[in-house]
């Protein structure tokens, strides 16, 4: 049966697409900028004879044909960036750009895909079907690659009938997968708020707005629209990450007489 074929394929390419995971994870690349996994993916797809095209500059889409390619067209996608995190893991695959790092798991969900695409494309005249490969850019930072992806029609000649978006969970026992239709995650949107007043000297607050207070006023104001605004039937997060806070003396004249 193809399932045992799978599971014995997965087991002989294990270490070969573990040691590309290290690859990636040793040399990560911020959203938009992800050049060199790019050509990585670009390479693998390459040698396994896999086509492909190249979108939204990083992104990268393959096709894998089975018997009777229109019957079913399925995708599997994976996202390909790293975020701007200084990694202090000692092991022998840390990353060597200063201040990126793979910290939430996009290195194993590529490393992941080249392995399905391997094991798919070996066993292709088993299965039925269309299989896509989405590699995804900029899955951290906004506008999204998704949407990038999308205008220039990745879900488009031939559109997929169903996407399985792969995400690593360290809640879940080794080996077990977990699926849901629709929104699994909290999608990330970005908020910034810039508060400006008369700035002053701790010491002499009668002079001074104290914009610090201010905003720690509206941090924990915010923290209310989730619990008071939004229906407990929607599922909704809001966390404030950030916080800078610059006091500007004030310059003290006196008139003398």
């Amino acid at each position: 049966m193809i399932k045992e074929q799978i599971q014995a394929l997965a087991k002989k390419y294990a270490d070969e697409f573990v040691e590309i995971r290290h690859q990636i994870h040793a040399n990560p690349e911020l959203s938009y900028q992800e050049f060199e996994t790019s050509v990585l993916i670009q390479k693998k797809l390459t040698e396994l004879g896999i086509p492909f095209d190249v979108k939204a500059t990083t992104g990268v889409v393959g096709l894998i044909k089975g018997k009777n390619p229109a019957k079913q067209i399925i995708a599997l996608r994976a996202d390909m960036d790293a975020l701007p995190i200084e990694e202090e893991n000692d092991i022998p695959y840390r990353s060597k750009n200063n201040g990126v790092m793979h910290a939430c798991g996009h290195d194993v969900h590529t490393s992941c895909l080249l392995g399905a695409a391997k094991i798919l494309n070996e066993l292709k005249n088993e299965w039925e079907g269309t299989v896509k490969l989405i590699f995804q850019p900029g899955e951290e930072k906004n506008p999204g690659g998704a949407s990038l992806l999308i205008k220039e029609g990745v879900l488009e000649n031939p559109g997929p009938e169903k996407i399985f978006a792969l995400h690593v969970h360290p809640g879940l026992e080794v080996g077990t997968l977990s699926f849901r239709n629709g929104m699994v995650m909290a999608s990330a949107d970005e908020i910034y708020i810039t508060i400006k007043s008369k700035g002053g000297h701790a010491a002499a607050p009668q002079f001074t707005a104290d914009t610090i207070l201010i905003a720690s006023h509206l941090v924990v104001s915010l923290q209310q629209i989730v619990s008071r605004n939004n229906s407990p039937f929607n599922p909704s997060v809001l966390s404030i990450t950030s916080f800078q806070g610059v006091m500007q003396p004030m310059l003290f004249r006196r008139k003398l007489s």
